[in-house]
């Protein structure tokens, strides 16, 4: 198959595989669950036809106002403010052939200071995507417990010095509210050891990462809910996907990938056997994994660095059919 060329200014991470993974037809009707800045949304676009349909969605309300200028216009295209975790109940989103997520944080919210997201530039320590919505990370970490903090940089950023930098940060902030994104990369740089390995000016040539690097993303998770939305929006995309349609999912860490991973092998592989249970389990596969988990190549890494953590994986909605016989055990 010939490959679609990306769109000129954003360059979205592996454009031409996620276009080739979705299997776009001119009268078919897509979701983007995380329009960004449109990279992806245009190449769909640009192969419907009169009678394609495209659905988009962000939880950025700067987001949204890209989409309506540049896609308003549009007959085809409809736009909904929200997370993707809750596409079932977008009404239009019915019998889709296609379901893109492109995870994590984008470009445009990393290079805007003001966002909160990234410790290499300063500004207010927020990192909503939904600014309109829930508590900041300031607001967050004024209040939780050294327990919790700590428990965060652990589960979502496998931050080792968890312990430690939840201490310093309970500590500081009975001196100084943490209240913006160099203070708290601060904190955290001078709370590692000496010889930990990180360096402290960002990612160096020998591939080391800034000390702040796991705890920003860590928090960014949790204040975002972002585990917690990509769950319910598999479960959804796979709820509104027609048999055939097919679901492209971005990853950019090892926690997201593994929701996703596990959640095509539960819908495509029969579970594996107990032998306390000598019984045949009926078992009907719902999705076909296609292929294994893409990466960027060479070129694409060489235009776009940031694209170096990306996994894509892709999945098609089986049709109604039996269920089939999987053995759960038996005599060994």
């Amino acid at each position: 198959m010939e490959r679609a060329s990306a769109p000129s200014g954003h360059l979205p991470v592996m454009y031409a595989q996620v276009l080739e993974g979705l299997r776009v037809v001119g009268d078919g009707t897509y979701l983007d669950g995380t329009f960004g800045r449109g990279g992806h949304a245009r190449g769909v676009l640009g192969q419907l036809g009169p009678g394609g349909r495209l659905l988009l969605m962000d939880k950025d309300p700067e987001a949204i106002a890209v989409a309506e200028r540049e896609f308003g216009g549009d007959p085809r295209v409809s736009i909904l403010r929200g997370s993707f975790a809750a596409l079932a109940d977008w009404d239009a989103a019915a019998g889709l052939d296609g379901v893109l997520f492109d995870l994590g944080v984008s470009s445009p919210q990393l290079d805007v200071a003001e966002r909160g997201f990234s410790f290499g530039k300063d500004g207010p320590l927020d990192m909503r995507m939904d600014p309109d919505s829930g508590e900041s990370a300031a607001e967050w970490l004024a209040r939780a417990d050294e327990r919790e903090i700590a428990d965060v940089l652990w589960t979502y950023g496998e931050e080792r010095m968890s312990r430690r930098i939840a201490r310093a940060i309970v500590a500081e902030r009975e001196r100084n509210p943490l209240t913006r994104t160099a203070q708290l990369a601060d904190l955290i740089a001078r709370t590692m050891p000496r010889g930990d390995g990180r360096s402290d000016r960002g990612r160096s040539d020998k591939g080391r990462i800034h000390p702040a690097t796991r705890s920003f993303q860590a928090i960014r998770i949790h204040i975002n809910r972002e585990l917690a939305d990509l769950e319910a929006g598999l479960d959804s995309a796979l709820a509104r996907l027609k048999p055939g349609g097919r679901l492209a999912v971005i990853s950019f860490h090892s926690l997201e990938d593994r929701v996703v991973k596990q959640f095509i092998a539960r819908h495509s592989k029969a579970p594996p056997a107990n032998r306390r249970m000598p019984v045949e389990v009926a078992f009907t596969p719902r999705l076909r994994a296609i292929g294994s988990a893409i990466k960027a190549d060479a070129a694409e890494l060489d235009r776009n660095p940031r694209a170096r953590s990306a996994v894509l994986r892709i999945a098609e909605k089986l049709g109604p059919s039996g269920p089939i016989a999987a053995s759960a055990g038996g005599p060994a």
